[in-house]
């Protein structure tokens, strides 16, 4: 790898760090188009190296920050729900994975944008704010 490129991966990785650490996302909303935009990455190739990115060495040291700050504030993550959600992540990914693996790169692309464009709107309070205008005019 040339120095720019050890330059640019050290960078995503650790914009895609912070913000899983800070809001809990990073993986797919940093990672997986910065390496498409910046290191010419396929839609398959950038989801592939972001998910390996996310194994358990990466993501603990947050969980671990998040498990004292839930503790301390009465809140403690429910670990049973964690195990439960594991559960369906891994059956979940076994199967989007093997979907993904046939899916134009293209279609892969558009899927994604709608997915983060939609999680924006909702999250945003965007939804709502359009229902509300849409009655205006019915």
């Amino acid at each position: 790898m040339s120095s720019p490129e050890i330059l640019v991966a050290l960078l995503i990785g650790l914009a895609a760090g912070m913000l899983s650490g800070l809001v809990g996302v990073g993986g797919g909303i940093i990672m997986v188009p910065a390496l498409v935009f910046f290191m010419n990455y396929t839609q398959h190739q950038a989801q592939g190296t972001s998910l390996a990115v996310l194994s358990l060495p990466v993501v603990i040291l947050a969980t671990i920050t998040y498990f004292y700050k839930c503790q301390a504030d009465g809140t403690p993550i429910n670990f049973k729900i964690v195990g439960l959600l594991c559960c369906g992540f891994f059956i979940g990914a076994l199967f989007g994975g093997k979907l993904a693996i046939v899916i134009d790169k293209e279609l892969m692309k558009k899927i994604f944008a709608v997915i983060i464009f939609y999680s924006g709107f909702k999250m945003l309070g965007w939804d709502i704010a359009l229902f509300k205008w849409i009655k205006n005019f019915i």
